[in-house]
Order: C-alpha cells, then sequence, then structure tokens
C-alpha cells in the first residue's frame, strides 16, 4: 500500500528541487527567487522500491491568516494533515534560523513522523548546523543535495523507517503531471486532460475549487497567484478528469519577471498537452485581445475549446452580454464555428453542470470519426452544388477524401490543381463538413493532397 509525504520548510531551502527529483522530472518550478511555489502539487515519488506519493509546498512563513502568505500556509497545513511522513528541509548552507526553529515546533505538535533534511549540504554537514537542528528534538538530519541527487540514498533509509507499512513494489498511483501525448488514440479508462486557461485573475482556481467542492488551490483578489501548472484528478458523469489550473497568460510585451516566463512556459505546456481547453473570461471584460490570442493559440495546437464567461452574476443585462459576446465568436474567431460559450459563475456555482457537459460533448466531437463512404458521398454532393473554381481556363478536381486522424479531426483531400484552390472553397470544404457531420468548435485540419482514387488505380503521392 503507498502512503503520502509532505515536503516543509521555509522558503526556498530546495523543497521544490527536491520534489522533481523524487517523481524523475521538472514538474515544479524552480528559481532562486523565494515563494515561487504557492499551491501544493502532488506526484508520484520513487526511491528505489519505495513508492509514494510526494506533495511540494509553499515555504513556510509566519503571517495573518487573511494575506496571501497566510493563505499559503494553510495550503501546507492541509498537506501535513493529508501526509504520513513530513520532510522538514532546513539550509544547511545557510544555516538554521529562528524561523525554522519557530516551524520545528510547530510540525512537533502535528504528531506526524518527521525527517529532518539538511539540504544544499554537498559534502559533510556543518557541526554547527548539525548542532542546532539536534536541538530541534526532531532526531538526526539527513544531510542531501537535492540539486545534485547526493544522499538520496540515506533520504530512502530514513524514508522506509518510518514508512507506515512496506509497500509493495510497483504500488504507485498514476504521476500527477501533464504531459500525456493528447494526440495518442482515446482510451475510455484514461483520464481526459482538461487545462483551464485565461487571463489573470479571472477566476480560473476559483472555478476548480468550485467544481471540486473545496478549496484545493489558492484564491484571493491578488491578480497572479498561480504559478505552477497544477493537475488534479476528478470524476464526472463516470468518466476521469485531469482537471490543470493554470497561471494567467499576459501580452508577451508584458511578461519581464523571470518566474513570470517559467509560469507562463508551464501554462503553454499545459495547452500543448491538454485535450480540452476551457478559456475563462471575465464576463465585464469579455474577448478582448489577449482572450482571443489565447483562443487562437489552442486553436493552432488543435485542442477541443470550451469558452466560459465567469462572474456572470454581476451581469445586469445578461441577455445583451450573451449576444455581443457570440457575435464577437462569431466576428474573430470563424474556424471555432459553433464553439460551446457557457455563462456561468465560479463563485456561485451557477451553470456549472452545463460547463462539465460541454466538456465532455467537445472532448467526443475532437474523438469523433467519419466513415470514408460517408465522406465521399457527401464531397460528390458538395462538388454538384458548389463546384471548384476554374484555373488558367481548367477546373479543379476533386476526387476523393477520408479522414487520415482524429484529435483534432483531419481530413485528406485528393484531386488535381489543389494547389490553385481559393482559401474561401477550403473554408467551404470545412464549414461543410463541421455541418453535415456535426462537428462544431472543434479545430479541423485539412491536407490538400495531388493523387489518384487509390480504388481506380494506384495512387500519386
Amino acid at each position: 500500500m503507498s502512503f503520502t509525504v509532505a515536503i516543509v520548510g521555509r522558503p526556498n531551502v530546495g523543497k521544490s528541487t527536491l520534489f522533481n527529483r523524487l517523481v524523475g522530472k521538472r514538474l515544479a518550478i524552480v528559481s532562486g527567487q523565494p515563494g515561487v511555489t504557492r499551491d501544493r502539487r502532488l506526484g508520484a515519488a520513487r526511491i528505489g522500491d519505495l513508492r509514494f506519493t510526494v506533495i511540494d509546498t509553499a515555504g513556510l512563513e509566519d503571517s495573518d491568516a487573511d494575506s496571501l502568505t497566510g493563505r499559503m500556509r494553510e495550503q501546507t497545513t492541509r498537506a501535513v494533515k493529508d501526509s504520513d511522513i513530513v520532510l522538514f528541509l532546513v539550509d544547511a548552507r545557510a544555516g538554521v534560523t529562528p524561523l525554522d526553529g519557530h516551524f520545528a515546533g510547530w510540525l512537533r505538535k502535528a504528531r506526524k513522523p518527521v525527517i529532518v533534511v539538511a539540504n544544499k549540504c554537498e559534502g559533510r554537514i556543518d557541526p554547527g548546523v548539525l548542532a542546532d537542528v539536534f536541538a530541534f528534538g526532531l532526531g538526526e538530519p539527513t544531510p542531501l543535495s537535492a540539486e545534485h541527487g547526493e544522499g538520496m540514498a540515506d533520504l530512502y533509509e530514513a524514508i522506509r523507517a518510518a514508512a507506515p507499512r512496506e509497500p509493495a513494489v510497483g504500488d504507485a498511483s498514476e504521476p500527477v503531471e501533464i504531459d500525456v501525448s493528447p494526440d495518442e488514440p482515446a482510451d475510455p479508462a484514461a483520464p481526459v486532460q482538461l487545462a483551464i486557461v485565461g487571463r489573470p485573475n479571472v477566476g480560473k482556481s476559483t472555478l476548480i475549487n468550485r467544481i471540486l467542492g473545496e478549496d484545493r488551490l489558492l484564491t484571493g483578489p491578488e491578480p497572479g497567484i498561480t504559478r505552477d501548472a497544477i493537475a488534479i484528478e476528478w470524476s464526472c458523469r463516470g468518466r476521469r478528469l485531469k482537471l490543470i489550473d493554470t497561471a494567467g497568460l499576459r501580452r508577451r510585451s508584458h511578461v519581464t519577471e523571470a518566474v513570470e516566463k517559467l509560469s507562463t512556459a508551464d501554462t503553454l505546456r499545459a495547452i500543448r498537452f491538454a485535450q480540452v481547453v476551457v478559456l475563462v473570461l471575465d464576463a465585464n471584460d469579455m474577448l478582448e485581445k489577449q482572450d482571443l490570442a489565447i483562443a487562437r493559440l489552442v486553436t493552432d495546437e488543435g485542442r477541443a475549446l470550451v469558452i466560459a464567461a465567469n462572474k456572470w452574476d454581476s451581469i445586469k443585462d445578461k441577455k445583451a452580454a450573451l449576444a455581443k459576446l457570440k457575435d464577437r465568436l462569431e466576428t474573430s474567431l470563424p474556424q471555432l464555428r459553433g464553439v460551446a460559450v457557457v455563462a456561468l459563475s465560479a463563485r456561485t456555482g451557477q451553470n456549472l453542470d452545463r460547463l462539465l457537459d460541454a466538456v465532455l460533448s467537445a472532448y467526443e466531437t475532437w474523438n469523433r470519426r467519419v466513415a470514408t463512404p460517408d465522406l465521399n458521398r457527401w464531397l460528390a454532393a458538395a462538388v454538384e452544388a458548389h463546384p471548384p473554381p476554374l484555373v488558367q481556363g481548367r477546373r479543379i478536381k476533386l476526387r476523393y477524401m477520408a479522414q487520415i486522424k482524429t484529435r483534432p479531426p483531419t481530413f485528406a483531400l485528393f484531386g488535381n490543381q489543389l494547389a490553385e484552390m481559393p482559401d474561401a472553397y477550403a473554408r467551404y470544404i470545412v464549414n461543410g463538413l463541421r455541418e453535415r457531420f456535426d462537428l462544431p468548435g472543434v479545430p479541423m485540419r485539412l491536407h490538400l493532397r495531388k493523387g489518384k482514387n487509390p480504388y481506380s488505380g494506384s495512387a500519386e503521392r
């Protein structure tokens, strides 16, 4: 049976570096700037034959409960409560501080096995630091260098001794991560990768908390609270979902700080490996330039999109606002004709069921496959109703069509002189496919290929 280990300590002692070392990949943002981690992040860790869940936490700071750092500490408190073992990191290079001593006393009251880890200890631990750590009353410290991987054997022995029971080899939960290729064939048992994106302070984390029914993610009035892309598994309508909260995306020219650049890269990566993306808008300021830029990015990556107009409870003339939003979509995002739009309130929970229905519907559409005979019957009728234009006195000839992949639906159109086909006619084909085969709101790809019908002879590729 598996167990859970929480990593805690004051800011900048190397918690996220150790987390990444234990999970075997860079899931958490690491920076020399203190206070980068704010939410708690879970991952599947492994040391030798030990398998366990590890929780990365925000740096422990003594502050008012209503402040941002106070809310961050509450997230850490929950991580300790949910864990079986606590790794308490101190910085062996900088030495023990009064803040370390303060939180050592706090951990003694938690009634959990605590392993003190002297991190950034490349070589032997300083005798003075050793004496200071012994004064915590939490046992002998384990020297470690999370950055270089030194001391992992000692950490293995310490965790093994403190583990509640012997874990079975291979008894590990799936890692909470986002780098699962969305272009693999759909597995009904695999979770749907659902990324929640948008500008800063539009209510992304609040929306996920409302969906989960608990304050799992840090929220507040301050813009830019979320920095890491945090993935959380959940079930809906009998379907597993992996909800991915992301940092707010600002215009590239406005992103100057190193940490925000890392957060932006993490968000872009979340979009790239998502399957469905919910773009959260502020209903009081919908579809501004940055919203459209994010929507186009999602489309370019080929992901299914659902638009959520949040803070709908604050809108007085809802009918006019919704009409304005749909008109703007029709004008600015014609390539996503029929995209689902859900007006909701993350604060009150209004229309959350409609949002989840739209997500599952978009995922199904994104995976839809159309039979080749149906495609070609439709193509013949479409060409007869609206023949392709003439090129230098010769008409473009469309021979046949096939769907070559899903996720997103991608079609190959074979014929002659296709390089001369006007964009307007290609849009006619795509829009006709979307309408006839019920493919609303998802990106579609149309590849033009020169060749002959393989059913009437060899094809020229």
